[in-house]
């Protein structure tokens, strides 16, 4: 399964060193162990470019929200990872939300298997970020992995200038999550269909389990 990383740093917004660039390499260098299928991040989605979303744009999308919808809609889920800032969303990446989720009725990540992963130099590690992103992706019909939560207290010194874990504990944590995560993403495609809340026969169409 695919599930490209959508993020603050890794994906190229306001790119500069910062206490989470590390994190998207990391994620994309865990694999899941021990399980017959594999969690492979294999591509980031480019949030960078994309203007301010604005209502104006929903007759005409640019490019660029084009692509966004486009690579969301294709993958078999999303995994956020991101800083905090003002303890909320960065505000580049809650606009890239705001892009998937526009025109009214095509909301990309509906159905979409999600992950959010932070980090903060600050003991609570993203926690009032990752509240954030929940209530935003509940209203998006987005299912989330609830548990294990992810929240990384950054020490400099448990990553390589590559974003790889140099800290054991850290690596270990990281995989047990990815592990996770993976297993999550299989269960929301099994369980997946066209039908949802709002249908007029949601059930039917649920593949069995």
């Amino acid at each position: 399964m695919a599930a490209p990383v959508m993020s603050r740093d890794g994906a190229g917004v306001l790119r500069y060193p910062s206490f989470s660039a590390p994190l998207p390499a990391l994620s994309r260098s865990i694999h899941t162990s021990g399980r017959s299928r594999a969690c492979v991040l294999d591509a980031q989605i480019p949030i960078k470019d994309l203007p301010l979303y604005s209502y104006d744009y929903d007759a005409d999308f640019p490019p660029g929200g084009r692509a966004l919808k486009e690579a969301t809609e294709a993958a078999d889920g999303i995994l956020f990872v991101s800083p905090e800032y003002n303890r909320s969303i960065p505000g580049a990446l809650k606009n890239a939300i705001d892009w998937g989720s526009r025109p009214w009725g095509t909301i990309s990540f509906a159905r979409k298997p999600t992950g959010i992963i932070g980090a903060s130099p600050g003991s609570i590690g993203t926690a009032v970020m990752q509240s954030s992103m929940r209530s935003v992706l509940s209203f998006l019909d987005a299912p989330q992995l609830n548990a294990p939560e992810a929240y990384i207290s950054y020490k400099a010194e448990a990553f390589g200038d590559d974003g790889e874990v140099e800290d054991a504990s850290t690596a270990k944590f990281l995989g047990h999550y990815m592990d996770e995560y993976a297993a999550f993403v299989a269960r929301v495609l099994a369980a997946n269909a066209p039908g949802h809340i709002g249908d007029l026969e949601p059930d039917a169409a649920k593949l069995p389990r």
